[in-house]
């Protein structure tokens, strides 16, 4: 039985995906179009006898500006030619191997990676356009790497455990996990950092602080309701009651059957029964509170008293 939890996520992820995939799909083709348009006449753009080079005008900044069409127009070209590859290798990507958390966890970070190294790629290529000389801004960008990362070692800390949290299979999108005592469903997993959601609430944790990991959806949970029942009803009589009716209680999300595990404490007031039973971390609520539910009818079906809370009041002999 799939997650819930993780359906309503993955469904809700693919609506937002298709609201913002088709005004991107819009933009893309009409730069795509004009890409196009720009290739056929390109003898009217880009040589020197082209409209925007002869400088047609007698405004020395009319034709300053009309030059720099020419420019912007073979950057929208590039821009285009690798949004579209881009999109398209990650439509793949996507198609073939998004079948299970692992997966689409990997998958999202593989997407974060190609999107930041194509911008940054895009932006040295337009400026390189534009006659910006690129060799100098790499080699200075290498040496500001350096100082940077010199003082960011805790964001350097944070993208390499984001990279050991995926590749090791820790947890994925979607899991149920407890990190610092906060229990809450992955919802993203980044290069910085994972969010955890809990009742419409985000957590945002950086990677590097995540220790002591208690992923609670690789294996089913397990269920408790603990039931008082009173003192006076014979323990014989009561587990008769229910070996003979607790199989037939079925609870949506309950795997297997429910579990009577006997006595777990001999309360101030009566006796109290535990009951167990396996479900999925995302149900285990829902199935506590019918467990709960269904067990006090089973008692009251039966005439087993649930006992209310006593005190036993001795008066000493003044004598």
């Amino acid at each position: 039985m799939p997650n819930k939890n993780f359906k309503e996520q993955t469904e809700e992820v693919r609506q937002k995906i298709k609201a913002i995939g088709v005004v991107k799909l819009i933009i893309l083709l009409i730069m795509a179009v004009g890409t196009v348009c720009a290739y056929v006449f390109h003898d009217w753009v880009f040589t020197e006898n082209s409209i925007f080079n002869r400088g047609i005008s007698s405004s020395e900044f009319l034709n300053d500006l009309l030059a720099l069409v020419p420019k912007i127009i073979q950057a929208i070209q590039i821009i285009t030619i690798v949004l579209i590859i881009t999109s398209i290798i990650i439509l793949i990507i996507n198609k073939i191997f998004r079948r299970n958390r692992r997966e689409i966890t990997v998958i999202r970070l593989i997407s974060n990676l190609i999107k930041t190294i194509v911008i940054i790629g895009l932006v040295i290529t337009v400026l390189a356009i534009w006659g910006v000389d690129t060799t100098a801004l790499i080699t200075g960008a290498g040496v500001l790497t350096l100082v940077v990362g010199l003082g960011m070692q805790n964001l350097i800390s944070d993208v390499v455990a984001g990279l050991f949290i995926v590749f090791e299979n820790e947890f994925n999108v979607g899991d149920i996990i407890t990190v610092d005592g906060f229990r809450g469903t992955v919802v993203s997993i980044g290069i910085r950092t994972t969010q955890l959601e809990a009742l419409g609430n985000i957590k945002i944790i950086n990677n590097s602080d995540i220790r002591g990991v208690l992923n609670q959806t690789v294996m089913p949970s397990t269920a408790k309701s603990l039931i008082d029942v009173e003192y006076g009803d014979s323990l014989a009589r009561i587990d008769e009651v229910i070996k003979a009716k607790l199989p037939e209680i079925n609870i949506e999300g309950v795997i297997g059957e429910i579990s009577y595990d006997g006595v777990a404490e001999l309360g101030a007031s009566g006796v109290t029964l535990q009951f167990t039973a396996n479900c999925y971390e995302g149900d285990i609520f829902a199935v506590q509170r019918e467990m709960n539910k269904r067990l006090k009818n089973m008692f009251d079906e039966n005439g087993i008293g649930i006992p209310y809370p006593q005190i036993v009041v001795h008066n000493a002999d003044k004598k």
